[in-house]
This record gives structure tokens, sequence and C-alpha cells, in this order.
């Protein structure tokens, strides 16, 4: 009878997945010897091979790719466990492992872990930044416990709660300010920097733009937006960021922002967590606190966006004009 631990298992289901040895030790914090040594042990209990072990990777055997499932499926229920423990306590306490997507994490981020660790004394934060995919993928396998996204995701097995609405604006050089707002049509001919593939931002503009991403065209990828941004400055194109990223990543820019006419195009930033999660109710609580971050965060854009707008009106001797940000996801002026 096979006598694996707990601890083989995660060492298991890291090299399963990572694929090589190097990065699976990295990331369970031991050196690649002992990580070699209890896969090994691990193989002579259960009687077969788990890995063909290639020069540069290794690869799961059949019987390897059977078991991975099964090991999941058991390392997730055990992280449960602890869950149930958690969910004893009125308020999060213990471990918080949290998603982000790199749209919103450089932006919120700071001032959601800095609210966090002032209301939960002792809270254990970890934070993953990726893409939308990755995150629902690692939220699923039980390796996060909640995600901050764009909504929706659509998977019956999470549970979505909309946080907060924001428009998009458009980057363009800095002599263009105070030109006429193109539309979405005119959009359409000008040379659009968007986000590589895979990120969720660059489909929500390709769809404004009213774009399909498989149609050849005059379009630019960038890694970030502070990418996207220099090369708006530089005068290679125009592009579209969200609300929250215009003071960060505009402040060392010879840019200008100017915000669309309507429709206006926006995103809804919610959280999501599995819907078997006992941690619904912490999960809850952390939701009003990260909400309670993009209220601040926009009012801080609102006064920058009027100042701004009594700079240009008063260039241009027009009255000035507020300019919508993000909001409420209940604001129908902020609704997608």
């Amino acid at each position: 009878m096979a006598n694996f631990t707990l601890k083989q298992l995660r060492y298991f289901e890291a090299l399963a997945r990572l694929g090589h040895f190097g990065r699976a030790a990295d990331l369970c914090a031991i050196s690649q010897p002992a990580l070699s040594m209890q896969i090994k042990e691990l193989e002579e209990q259960l009687g077969t091979n788990l890995f063909e072990r290639g020069a540069r990777q290794v690869r799961l055997t059949n019987f390897g790719e059977a078991f991975a499932i099964r090991v999941r499926d058991i390392l997730r229920s055990v992280d449960e466990l602890g869950d149930l423990a958690r969910a004893s306590h009125n308020q999060p306490v213990g471990r918080l492992r949290i998603g982000i997507i790199p749209t919103v994490a450089p932006y919120l981020l700071p001032s959601i872990i800095g609210n966090l660790s002032r209301i939960y004394d002792g809270l254990d934060i970890h934070v993953r930044e990726t893409l939308t995919s990755k995150l629902v993928e690692e939220l699923e396998e039980g390796r996060l416990d909640t995600a901050i996204v764009a909504l929706p995701i659509s998977e019956a097995s999470l549970t979505e709660v909309p946080l907060f609405a924001e428009n998009f604006v458009l980057v363009r050089p800095s002599e263009d300010e105070g030109k006429p707002v193109p539309n979405r049509e005119a959009l359409r001919e000008m040379r659009l920097l968007l986000l590589e593939e895979g990120h969720c931002f660059r489909d929500q503009a390709l769809s404004f733009c009213n774009i399909q991403s498989a149609l050849p065209r005059e379009l630019m990828d960038g890694s970030s937006l502070s990418t996207l941004v220099q090369m708006v400055s530089a005068g290679i194109g125009v592009t579209l960021i969200p609300e929250m990223a215009v003071a960060v990543e505009t402040r060392s820019a010879s840019v200008s922002t100017v915000r669309f006419q309507s429709p206006q195009p926006s995103r809804t930033i919610g959280m999501i967590w599995r819907r078997t999660s006992p941690l619904t109710k912490q999960l809850l609580q952390i939701s009003e606190v990260v909400r309670e971050a993009a209220d601040a965060m926009r009012e801080q854009h609102d006064s920058i966006w009027r100042a701004q707008d009594l700079e240009l009106n008063g260039r241009l001797h027009l009255p000035a004009a507020r300019r919508p940000g993000f909001g409420a996801v209940d604001d129908p002026a902020s609704r997608r």
C-alpha cells in the first residue's frame, strides 16, 4: 500500500504544472535535488513512473496525467478544510490568496492591500497578478481564494460580485490636445496600439471599435499599458486605457487624454470566487473594502479631470464640463 505524504503530493502537483524541476523547486522553496528525491520516492511507492524526463523539461506519463487529476482534487479538498476553519471566524483571518488582472493591479492594489492590512490585523495576503484565463483556472483549482477581474466571466462554478464601472479614455499625442474627439468609425482608421493577445482589455477595446482581431489591420501590440502610452508619446499611434490608469501612466509621457462621446467604452470590475467556497461571507466583506478603495480613487481622479478641464477650457475659452470617470455599477450613466 502506498504511503505517500501530503507534502509529496504538493511537490508532484507543482512539477506537473510547471514541467521543470528548477522552477518547481523554487515554487516549493526546496532544493532541486530534494525535489527530485521526493518525486522518485513517490514513483517507487506507486510502482510506476509519473514523468518522462527530458533534457530541458519533464512530461507526465499517461498514468501521471490521470494521477494529477486526482491529486488536484485531493489538494483542493484539503485546502477547503482550512477554509472551513477560517470561515468559523466572523471576519477574514489567516491567509488570503487574491488574484488580479494587470490592467487593475498597479493602480488599485496598493490601496486594497493597505486597507485590508489596516482593517484585518494579521491577515496574510498573497497576490497573484496574471491574465483572466489563468486566474479563473487557478481559482477553480483551489490555488486562489478570489480574484479581481473584468466582468462578466460567465462560469457556472464561480460567483461574480460587481464592484464598480469605469470608462476608457483615448490617449493621443500632446499636439492633438483640443482637437475633435474621433468617433469609433474614425478610430478604426487610425493606428491603434493594443495590449497583446490574451488581455481582456484588448478584447474590450476591439469591441468598442468594432474591429475583429482576426482581420489584418494597422494594429500594434504592447506588453503593458505603460508601453502603449510611451509608444503614443513617440508618435506611433493612439491607444485606449482605463480611467484608473491615467494619472500613473501619463505623468511622464508627452500625451493628451480625452473621453469619448456617448456611447463611451467602459468595463465593469468585480470579484469572483468559487460558489462552493466556505469563505463567501468573508469574501463579501473584502469586496466592500475593494469597493471603498475604488471610490476613493474615483474622487481623486474626478478632481484631476476637473482641474484639467478648467485649464484646457481656459485656453480654448470653452465652458467647463464634468468628465465622468468610473463609479458604482448601478449608476445608469456608467453601465456598459
